[in-house]
């Protein structure tokens, strides 16, 4: 199993491109000749991303608004006029919100799951059925360590994941033989600004997690491409983060429940999202 050969008409779409993993992800496939098209809101971020790939591959920079459904709709029309096939596609823009539910802001929280989980259901149903028909292509949706497990003070964002992790494995079986591989990448904590961008202090995070557990955004770009190359279902950057995904796994949630609430920066400093 393996990538899709870049070719000068083949494009790899990265949302979320403009910071953090996605940034990473675009740079990652760069480095290995794919064509990239950027994705984001913030477009002069693209820009100056697209400035730097661009001495080694072509780059596309198309904003948008994933929590948009008319801007979602769009995106497949945009790249074709461009007279680009899109060969794989990285699903990677979200955001958290952060804090007990009953504190929470409702359109904070529908904006989640449109990012989260909306996005990622309506961008594969629109550029799968080229891939399968081509009989070649590569879908990398970003979950989270917290697919496997509730998350107590992040209620909304640990379903969010759960849900593209079923749905990624879901996909990885309906794809078998197609040419097409589905593969959902489940990062633990990851220093990319994106908890602060929740509402985290940055020293309660890294509190709250141990050093040990904590993975570079290159590290984990370099385990989603290599992941995708080998058409893996899951793909969990850094050993002990694959460890601690399987015990949180099969541990009974009426003991990890009450460890992981007690422990949640969001609940402890009674933060709302």
């Amino acid at each position: 199993m393996s990538l899709p050969r870049p070719a000068p008409d083949r494009t790899a779409v990265v949302t979320g491109a403009s910071s953090g993993i996605g940034e990473a992800i675009a740079r990652e496939l760069a480095s290995r000749g794919h064509g990239v098209t950027l994705v984001a809101r913030r477009a002069e971020k693209l820009r100056e991303l697209a400035d730097e790939l661009s001495a080694r591959v072509r780059v596309e920079v198309l904003p948008a608004d994933l929590s948009v459904r008319s801007d979602r709709a769009d995106l497949l029309q945009r790249i074709e006029h461009l007279g680009l096939v899109p060969d794989i596609l990285v699903n990677n823009a979200g955001l958290s919100t952060l804090g007990p539910v009953a504190a929470s802001d409702p359109d904070a929280e529908l904006n989640m799951i449109e990012v989260d989980v909306a996005s990622v259901a309506d961008l594969c149903s629109r550029f799968l059925p080229g891939m399968t028909a081509r009989r070649r292509g590569a879908v990398l949706n970003v979950a989270s360590t917290a697919a496997f497990q509730p998350l107590p003070g992040q209620a909304g964002y640990g379903a969010c994941k759960a849900f593209v992790l079923s749905y990624t494995q879901s996909l990885s079986g309906e794809l078998k033989g197609t040419g097409v591989t589905a593969t959902a990448l489940c990062p633990g904590p990851v220093d990319t600004g994106f908890g602060e961008a929740a509402g985290f202090a940055k020293e309660d995070a890294e509190a709250a997690l141990p050093p040990v557990m904590w993975v570079s955004a290159d590290a984990v770009a370099k385990t989603a491409v290599d992941g995708m190359a080998k058409g893996q279902m899951v793909a969990i950057p850094g050993l002990i983060n694959r460890v601690a995904s399987i015990f949180a796994a099969v541990t009974p949630r009426t003991l990890l429940v009450p460890v992981l609430a007690r422990s949640h920066p969001g609940l402890r400093k009674g933060t709302s999202s």
